[in-house]
């Protein structure tokens, strides 16, 4: 079947640096197409519908049968008297050949109608073979993806372990505050569950990939391009999805299929003439007494003259079914193109995404370092620089994440367009020459009519007007005669800043399953809007303690001040256990109690 399915032949083996850089994805697609059940599946659909346009070109030729027979006749005629009753045994042999000479057309239109299902069959095997490429290569780029994501996931637990063990020995110094050594728990906590996530979601597309593939991924570098070469415009890019894309194809050719069977119906209304030669042989054959043998020509014309209406029914059937067929082959052409547009338009944003999200984790790192730098001299707080590390790791895993989604957008352009399996350097010439032979194919007049080529375009605000907005933002400088003193924080904004502090030392109780400490965050004040304390107490106790590792995530901060000693927090939680995840919106209400801001209610949707 391997050799039938797909063909990679040693001259496209040795060019495939002309048409792909990255050999992973090459493999991969091939091996995918090789043992997918559905590429399998549509090859057969393909080999029987081969069969089919035999068995349609069966009535045009010679039909010849043999028949043979032995029995006794009775005259059982009561009328007849003496020598004139007759009883005889009858036994004999006959040849009998049938060719069809006219029947309006049915068989030939049959003939025609299995042709084209056969071409759609083809068409279908050939998308098949286009998906099964996309998917190993989209498999390929998801396992690179997610283990440049676990590389930054360590590395970015490394640098808030070196964080944290530099302020623990702060704090045993007694030089750094206790608060400092639980915000960089907290975040040493957070690092820690980032990993663990990484680590699941590459083991997840790693059995993605072997599910596809039938394989184990490389254990080498899947990274590079795939592809090297797209349309130059999206213009180019649709319309060679109309032209070439298997989907509009197959659409097309189950349209011209349907036409032909709305031809065969049309001979319904024409008589069926034969040619019949019969010859045969036997004793008292065909029951004439002593008749030894038989030769018999003639030609035989049936016209049915009325079929209750069935006829007229057909007609109007197979007219609904054309209509049908137009609709969805549009729908095919449309379908294709949307998906090469959206296709084509992440190729150019992510390439230019790239270039900005590259600038971005340069600028980020270098700000870390003068952060880390400034923070050992005391000239940064912990939470700038805890902040910094963060964003360098957000900065980094959206640069792998674009980088990767690039390569998959090439991929999938290539795929609606048909184009995939050759810009691998793999081929289908096999079953393509069974399907067509040495004939071309094109739409022609069923090419779609319900289906706009033209590229999309968006009034947005250009980039340049943007920039002019920006610089008609800024107000020239009047020289002052003395220099203003610098404006110091505002106060009130320091309850917001200690509540989300608070609130983050709260997480890390939480996920260090220090139930006391945990307890002391909440205030005496504090009352369970559902449920008497006692049973709070219990069920939190529970959820807190539970065995196997627990992650607690907080997301869209937000911390707002409501006097001098009362803030909230609102953010959202994501709670994981070994059994059991959980996300919320939840809003806590901390109030200045003493030295502490302890938690007074507790909310959540």
């Amino acid at each position: 079947m391997k050799r039938t399915i797909l063909c990679l032949s040693a001259t496209a083996l040795a060019c495939a640096s002309v048409f792909a850089q990255n050999a992973a994805v090459t493999t991969a697609a091939q091996k995918a197409i090789e043992t997918s059940p559905d590429v399998a599946a549509k090859l057969n659909a393909l080999r029987a519908s081969m069969d089919e346009v035999d068995v349609a070109s069966g009535a045009l030729r010679p039909k010849i049968d043999l028949s043979a027979d032995v029995g006794r006749n009775n005259d059982t005629i009561s009328g007849r008297i003496g020598a004139d009753t007759q009883s005889l045994n009858r036994s004999g042999v006959a040849l009998t050949a049938t060719q069809l000479l006219w029947d309006g057309f049915i068989s030939s239109s049959e003939v025609g109608r299995a042709r084209h299902s056969k071409l759609a069959r083809y068409f279908e095997f050939a998308d098949a073979t286009e998906q099964a490429a996309l998917e190993a290569g989209r498999a390929t780029f998801d396992v690179q993806r997610f283990r440049t994501l676990v590389a930054l996931a360590e590395q970015n637990y490394v640098q808030h372990k070196y964080v944290h063990d530099q302020i623990q020995s702060r704090v045993k110094a007694g030089v750094a505050r206790g608060v400092d050594l639980d915000q960089a728990a907290a975040r040493l906590a957070l690092a820690e569950s980032n990993l663990v996530t990484e680590k699941a979601n590459l083991h997840d597309v790693t059995e993605r990939y072997r599910r596809i593939v039938g394989d184990m991924p490389p254990a080498g570098s899947l990274s590079g391009q795939a592809v090297r070469t797209l349309p130059a415009s999206q213009s180019a890019a649709l319309e060679s999805t109309a032209i070439n894309s298997p989907v509009v194809s197959a659409a097309i050719e189950n349209l011209r299929a349907v036409k032909e069977q709305a031809s065969a119906r049309k001979g319904a209304y024409q008589p069926r003439i034969e040619a019949r030669l019969r010859a045969g042989a036997g004793h008292n054959f065909d029951g004439v007494e002593n008749q030894k043998r038989d030769i018999l020509g003639q030609i035989v014309l049936n016209w049915n003259l009325f079929n209750g209406g069935a006829d007229d029914a057909r007609q109007r059937q197979t007219a609904n079914l054309i209509n049908q067929a137009h609709d969805l082959r549009d729908k095919a052409c449309r379908d294709t193109r949307q998906t090469t547009a959206i296709a084509y338009n992440d190729v150019g944003k992510l390439g230019e995404q790239l270039a900005y999200l590259e600038r971005n984790v340069a600028a980020i790192e270098k700000a870390r370092d003068a952060y880390r730098q400034q923070f050992d001299i005391s000239q940064r707080s912990l939470l700038d620089l805890l902040n910094a590390e963060n964003e360098v790791y957000t900065a980094r895993r959206s640069l792998a994440m674009a980088a990767a989604d690039l390569e998959v957008a090439r991929l999938r352009t290539l795929a609606s367009m048909g184009s995939l399996v050759s810009g691998l350097g793999l081929s289908r010439d096999d079953a393509r020459k069974q399907a067509m032979g040495n004939e071309e194919w094109n739409a022609g007049e069923d090419a779609a009519g319900r289906c706009p080529l033209n590229p999309t375009t968006l009034n947005t605000t250009s980039r340049e007007d943007l920039d002019a907005r920006a610089r008609a933002m800024v107000q020239p400088s009047v020289p002052a005669a003395v220099p203003p003193a610098p404006t110091p924080p505002k106060a009130a904004d320091a309850p917001a800043t200690i509540a989300e502090q608070r609130l983050r030392d709260w997480a890390a109780a939480w996920m260090s399953k220090d139930i006391e400490r945990y307890y002391t965050f909440y205030s005496p004040k504090f009352g369970p809007m559902k449920a008497n304390k006692d049973k709070w107490m219990s069920e939190r106790k529970r959820l807190v303690t539970k065995p196997g590792e627990i992650t607690v995530q907080l997301d869209d901060i937000q911390a707002k001040t409501v006097s001098p000693t009362r803030a909230e927090t609102t953010f959202k939680q994501t709670y994981r256990s070994s059994n059991y995840n959980d996300v919320m919106v939840k809003t806590l209400t901390w109030e200045l109690s003493g030295k502490d801001w302890l938690i007074v209610r507790e909310t959540n949707r």
